[in-house]
């Protein structure tokens, strides 16, 4: 099912014996585009202690109560290696997690294919300025493709012939927790209408200048399957979008 990130914001995680807190943001890998992690912020129950939960490891959502549930304790939790406010998440702060509470990361991944083009990027971490270079940070144990969805909202988007509008937010798949859309709106240019831009589309993201570089021109844009931001996207909708842009299929 595919959600929009904005609106899981505020999703209240249930463990086994209570609430943990609720979501505040989503990690993301970006050579493929995939949720590597949910930040949940605990609130008042462990003085606003940010902590991180992999997808994999969630069980169903409830829509209704906006929830989900994961199968663990609130003491696990709790006892749960620290994350820092200040600092970005190092490959030693995930090798912590995965080993504190027995996952297996091959067997959290997810079966799709990464973006080649996704390689190219080079954003802030999670709780972290801008670093001077991505080198600089895989040499302090920090890796550097682990990004924040949160911080790509109202990123310009720039087609191949001009502005086309700015990230409003991102589609979620939440059975397999990728990003196979942006949700674009495209403000004065055509008349605040919103449209999605596959994933498949990104050629170039400056973290600098706040801008994501797409393969897409304005008219084909224009000429896109009407949508309303408040429809669903089925799989007929996605089938006309592929064939209108010739874009991949994402499920």
């Amino acid at each position: 099912m595919l959600e929009f990130a904005s609106a899981l914001r505020g999703y209240a995680i249930k463990s086994r014996d209570g609430e943990i807190g609720t979501i505040a943001d989503f990690l993301f890998d970006d050579r493929t585009w995939r949720t590597r992690w949910l930040v949940v912020d605990t609130g008042n129950w462990l003085t606003g202690r940010m902590v991180l939960l992999h997808p994999g490891a969630l069980g169903q959502a409830d829509y209704e109560r906006r929830e989900l549930s994961v199968a663990l304790t609130r003491a696990q939790v709790e006892e749960s290696p620290a994350l820092s406010r200040h600092e970005p998440v190092s490959m030693q702060m995930e090798r912590h997690l995965y080993d504190y509470y027995g996952w297996e990361p091959n067997t959290l991944e997810y079966a799709f294919g990464a973006n080649p083009i996704a390689a190219k990027f080079s954003a802030p971490p999670f709780f972290a300025p801008a670093p001077d270079a991505d080198i600089a940070l895989a040499a302090r144990d920090y890796d550097p493709h682990l990004r924040s969805l949160v911080a790509i909202d109202a990123y310009r988007i720039v087609g191949a012939d001009g502005a086309i509008g700015k990230v409003e937010t991102l589609l979620i798949d939440t059975v397999r927790w990728f990003v196979p859309y942006l949700v674009v709106d495209t403000g004065h240019w055509w008349s605040g209408k919103h449209v999605l831009i596959s994933r498949h589309a990104v050629r170039k993201v400056s973290w600098a200048d706040r801008e994501i570089r797409v393969s897409v021109n304005r008219a084909q844009v224009k000429a896109s399957p009407p949508w309303s931001a408040l429809g669903d996207v089925d799989r007929d909708y996605e089938k006309d979008l592929r064939d209108h842009y010739d874009w991949p299929g994402h499920r």
